[in-house]
């Protein structure tokens, strides 16, 4: 199966190069349930042979275990071969005796850790010395400054209060990594658009990635944030492309209340949409999860597709999306029908 691949290189810094599958590895961290080394393996040298190339990963995913994994994958592949990203923002300490590690019922049977954010310079700099040591690494391609949202901060000042800190911090220390060699770009890996928007428009950044929010579902990152990501140069990572997965459900499970939506059951509206828009994908031949995977490429600044995986099975499916020839009358027809916004790229 040939993936195909995309190259960015804002002002002839250097490009990097980044299969339209890319890989997220939280799911090999474990998450929402445990897969031995064995599985995991499996699923990372399935992704290998579908030509994935872009790998993304942080300490959080599996508090260590994504990136101790990765390790062993990558030890034996040509460094040149593949675009390695990982992330800062927080600090991994172990656990006391008695204190609940962080994420419990999120990642399973995964290292006894608790998280301390800490977006200062220092904190960058611990943050990336700590993940080169877990995945074996003498550098990584790209460093994302992670979770600067409300989504993970819980308020609109408390958000603030992080993005302060990073701009007074950690932004500069990502500017001298960057500067020096160390790192080929730098970004934030963000579930809002808003937040890209802010750091655009105060600092010299590179890439996003933008979790589940250009998608079949949501294009109001249209409006400003992704024409001014593309007047800069900065490439978009987008992931969360199903929007937690009920972009790739079946009515069957949307009607046993099986499809998520933002990591909580779809509401009824959410649910509706789907319906319609799975209703035209069906009329065109088309499986709504091939749609869902390639409408975000149609934008220009787009440069890959992260999916997660725990089993080979999920990494040939979304391989297969990225392959799939999508006639232009289906996009055509979801916008006559006000289903996504008529100046969303579809060409």
């Amino acid at each position: 199966m040939q993936m195909k691949t995309r190259i960015w290189d804002r002002g002839g810094k250097g490009a990097l190069t980044f299969s339209e599958l890319g890989f997220g590895s939280a799911p090999i961290g474990n998450l929402y349930r445990a897969i031995t080394e064995v599985e995991a393996q499996e699923v990372l040298e399935t992704a290998w042979t579908c030509g994935v190339r872009h790998f993304d990963t942080a300490p959080l995913y599996g508090l260590g275990l994504s990136e101790t994994r990765l390790n062993g994958f990558l030890r034996d592949k040509p460094r040149g071969d593949y675009t390695l990203a990982t992330k800062i923002g927080r600090i991994l300490r172990s656990a006391r005796p008695g204190e609940p590690r962080t994420a419990l019922g999120k990642f399973f049977d995964v290292p006894a850790r608790v998280e301390v954010y800490d977006y200062s310079y220092d904190g960058v700099m611990r943050s990336l010395e700590f993940s080169l040591e877990r995945l074996g690494q003498d550098r990584v391609d790209i460093l994302h400054a992670h979770d600067l949202d409300i989504f993970t901060h819980g308020s609109t000042a408390a958000r603030d209060q992080r993005l302060a800190e990073f701009m007074a911090g950690g932004y500069k220390a990502l500017l001298y990594l960057r500067d020096q060699g160390v790192i080929r770009a730098f970004g934030a890996g963000l579930n809002e658009w808003q937040s890209c928007q802010w750091l655009t428009e105060r600092g010299d950044f590179d890439l996003f990635l933008l979790a589940g929010r250009y998608t079949l579902l949501e294009q109001e990152a249209l409006a400003s944030f992704l024409p001014l990501a593309q007047s800069r140069g900065i490439g978009i990572i987008l992931g969360g492309a199903y929007n937690s997965g009920v972009l790739a459900s079946t009515a069957a499970e949307r009607a046993q209340g099986k499809a998520f939506y933002n990591y909580d059951p779809a509401p009824p509206a959410v649910l509706e949409r789907v319906a319609q828009i799975e209703a035209v994908c069906s009329a065109h031949g088309v499986r709504m999860i091939d749609a869902a995977f390639q409408f975000p490429l149609r934008h220009p600044a787009v440069l890959s597709v992260i999916a997660g995986a725990q089993s080979a099975a999920q990494v040939r499916q979304s391989a297969l999306a990225a392959a799939q020839v999508i006639p232009a009358e289906l996009w055509a027809a979801l916008k006559s029908k006000g289903l996504i916004r008529q100046d969303a790229p579809v060409g």
